[in-house]
């Protein structure tokens, strides 16, 4: 809660609807938390590859934590409110009640996660489409964005579905329309996962080749025909009825929403980095890329003119921050994927019990536990001898490839704990090698990187922070304020408010560095030569595959 010396000024809300969570915070001027609050949302998979949450449910999620937020403060000092979510998709019939995505043909459960990979066969057929569409998604459309789900309703779920859906929101707009009952979309989801165009619209040809037709009709009215800039105020504002549920002021600003990745990346990547050293103060704020690594991990690079990568989405101009191309490069699972592989272990149940005992996260306890048998080698050096490709749920960027699979080896007969940290630790590194592969594309394509801004939950990690900056040989930074996502979200509630002038002119003033890790140079040969084995280990891969696949 503000203290005293708290000038009496004006707040906004962030909420921030994650895979797992809602969280809200109470956010000043200045970007300080000042109040924050969580809660957890339900998930189900009714069967393997098929992830599916509930609207009701999270906005019940959003309510419980916006009135947490709020105690004890002044209502009359609220500004503005503003949504971040998951890329999810939300389905609601013509009288805006939830529509079942499953054969059970339960209706609570009316949204198909972003990591949903059940339209693998739809994908496949928008892709040999060849459309001019998918130059902006880096050549290949992801199984995680909207088309492949909307076409995999229809041909599955024709009548309990997909006959009577009248709206079909990606989860960030569905919550600002519930806030304000305005049906406008954000640029920034309908850009980045719709292939809606900032500068023409709709593609007609597109729908209507891979077998969507129907969404044509009204003028796009199920998809959005009305298309604002993130940050942009909604309608009149907070509706009577979304208030009393939030426990906020009716009429208090609310403002187009931001997918989660994207509101991260508002939150950092516009950060004053004076005094701390580093290459990117000289230089444009296109040689930053923002990192935002949770259960997945999104690679946020912007630039004033268009820049196409092949296997990274993109470019999406204003998607992010107005007037800028974004690229965005991504890893489809990176926290879910060291929970994987470090719960799976046989030593699991003792790295639990020690770290219980120690009052520790597991992390912290498997990352002092290499410390201690790293003895007088640099901790990265523990795994000379075992590599991992971290592509469990196939690869996002750049190689566009659903169908690869993960890989270890040098693995051995003993399972005990020194083990299981060596394999965390080689885990981690995987994802940064990841990272660097995403990098070296953007380069080649004519992005120029010099300094990752990174946030989410893998940012507490110190050992996380420092394999990126020592992989990719770039300085990180962090955020002061370590919920960066929800202070990208705050800034659209201040810019909605009118608070502020411009986007950027909140991003100056509302993002701040906390701490600047700096690559470990001398280990540089070591990673060089770890980094040709993770190249190898795909190359392979792919030799095996064609092996078998031969007569």
């Amino acid at each position: 809660m503000p203290g005293g010396d708290q000038e009496l000024g004006s707040y906004y809300v962030a909420v921030d609807v994650g895979t797992g969570s809602v969280r809200a915070a109470l956010v000043d001027q200045r970007g300080i938390l000042l109040a924050f609050a969580d809660q957890p949302i339900n998930q189900w998979e009714p069967q393997f590859n098929h992830h599916e949450q509930s609207s009701e449910d999270i906005w019940v999620a959003c309510c419980i934590v916006t009135n947490k937020v709020v105690q004890g403060i002044d209502l009359n000092q609220i500004r503005g409110l503003g949504f971040d979510a998951t890329c999810s998709l939300v389905v609601l019939d013509k009288q805006f009640h939830p529509l079942p995505v499953n054969h059970e043909g339960d209706s609570h459960r009316n949204i198909i996660m972003w990591l949903d990979h059940r339209a693998v066969n739809q994908v496949h057929r928008i892709n040999e489409t060849k459309h001019s569409v998918l130059q902006y998604v880096g050549g290949v459309m992801s199984v995680e964005m909207q088309a492949p789900k909307l076409l995999w309703l229809k041909e599955n779920l024709r009548e309990t579905c997909w006959d009577k859906a009248g709206h079909f929101f990606d989860l960030p707009d569905f919550l600002s329309w519930k806030a304000t009952g305005v049906t406008a979309r954000s640029l920034c989801s309908l850009v980045c996962k719709w292939t809606y165009s900032a500068e023409k619209g709709w593609d007609d040809s597109f729908w209507k080749m891979v077998g969507l037709e129907d969404l044509v009709a009204d003028n796009y009215s199920k998809i959005g025909n009305q298309v604002l800039p993130p940050g942009t105020c909604l309608g009149n504002g907070l509706t009577p009825e979304a208030a009393k549920d939030l426990g906020l002021p009716a009429g208090i600003a609310v403002a187009a929403s931001l997918i989660d990745a994207h509101a991260g990346g508002l939150g950092v990547i516009g950060a004053d980095v004076r005094g701390h050293g580093l290459a990117c103060e000289g230089q444009p704020v296109t040689s930053r890329l923002a990192i935002i690594c949770g259960t997945s991990s999104c690679h946020m690079g912007i630039s004033k003119n268009p820049i196409f990568v092949p296997g990274v989405w993109g470019p999406y101009f204003s998607a992010m921050v107005p007037g800028f191309w974004l690229n965005e490069g991504g890893q489809s699972v990176t926290g879910k994927l060291i929970d994987h592989m470090v719960q799976g272990h046989a030593a699991f149940p003792e790295l639990q019990a020690k770290a219980t005992a120690r009052c520790q996260s597991i992390y912290a306890y498997l990352n002092s536990h290499l410390d201690l048998i790293k003895k007088t080698q640099p901790v990265g050096f523990l795994t000379v001898d075992l590599h991992v490709w971290p592509d469990f749920h196939g690869n996002r960027s750049p190689l566009a490839d659903l169908t690869l699979k993960g890989m270890v080896t040098g693995l051995k007969l003993s399972q005990d704990l020194d083990d299981l940290a060596i394999l965390y630790l080689a885990t981690v590194q995987a994802i940064a090698f990841g990272t660097r592969l995403i990098i070296e594309a953007m380069e080649s394509a004519g992005h120029s990187i010099s300094t990752l801004f990174l946030c989410g939950g893998l940012g507490k990690n110190p050992l996380f922070v420092q394999m990126h900056a020592d992989i990719t040989g770039m300085p990180v930074v962090l955020s002061q304020e370590v919920e960066s996502v929800l202070v990208g979200a705050a800034i659209l509630g201040a810019c909605a408010s009118g608070d502020f002038a411009s986007v950027q002119e909140a991003m100056a003033r509302m993002s701040k560095v906390g701490k600047v890790v700096f690559p470990r140079r001398e280990d540089k040969r070591y990673y060089d030569k770890k980094y040709q084995v993770f190249l190898k280990l795909v190359e392979h891969q792919k030799e095996y595959a064609s092996i078998m696949k031969g007569d």
